[in-house]
């Protein structure tokens, strides 16, 4: 669930703030683009091949890591956001393959590896986006970020158990209703 990556890449900005609280802001939201921007390819192109890169992304947000050491507050901003890119691209390889209705497990590719030139299997350790499971790592995610952040940070942590909550609740009615439209 987008929701579950946007909280994770908010909650990659916590160190930042403990060390540099101007920051925190800057690099929260950074970090929420930062974790929703592979499932842009949902609108174009195909999801999880298209801007989910598992390993790709991180020698990137390595780098940028640390030249943020050294360099300037842009490159911290710059390091969470290609590090939630990264965790999110990772992580998809935990939930279900890349199918309309996951829980049937008909499809088990769940990220394409560009480096190896092939699919890496889902793991259903997250059984499908939407799950409870899925809600919870939204929550437990989301929470220490509402907790510790305010202003906008705050907000949007919060907007992602608000939207997380009843999208858990339709989820197994949304591929049924999305064909209806089709």
């Amino acid at each position: 669930m987008v929701l579950t990556h946007i909280a994770v890449g908010m909650a990659l900005s916590l160190p930042v703030a403990v060390v540099a609280p101007d920051l925190a802001a800057s690099t929260a939201v950074g970090g929420a683009i930062g974790g929703a921007f592979p499932d842009v390819d949902l609108l174009f192109g195909d999801h999880r091949r298209t801007l989910h890169f598992p390993v790709l992304y991180w020698p990137p947000a390595i780098a940028l890591a640390v030249v943020a050491l050294v360099v300037s507050p842009i490159t911290i901003v710059a390091a969470v956001v290609v590090g939630a890119a990264a965790v999110h691209s990772a992580s998809d390889v935990l939930g279900a393959g890349e199918e309309l209705r996951p829980w049937e497990r008909t499809n088990p590719d769940a990220v394409y590896d560009h480096l190896r030139g092939r699919w890496l299997r889902a793991q259903y350790i997250v059984r499908y986006d939407g799950a409870p499971e899925d809600l919870l790592l939204t929550v437990a995610f989301s929470t220490p970020v509402a907790v510790c952040l305010d202003g906008l940070p705050r907000w949007i942590a919060v907007l992602t158990v608000i939207l997380a909550l009843p999208y858990t609740i339709v989820r197994k009615r949304l591929p049924n209703q999305f064909e209806k439209i089709l």
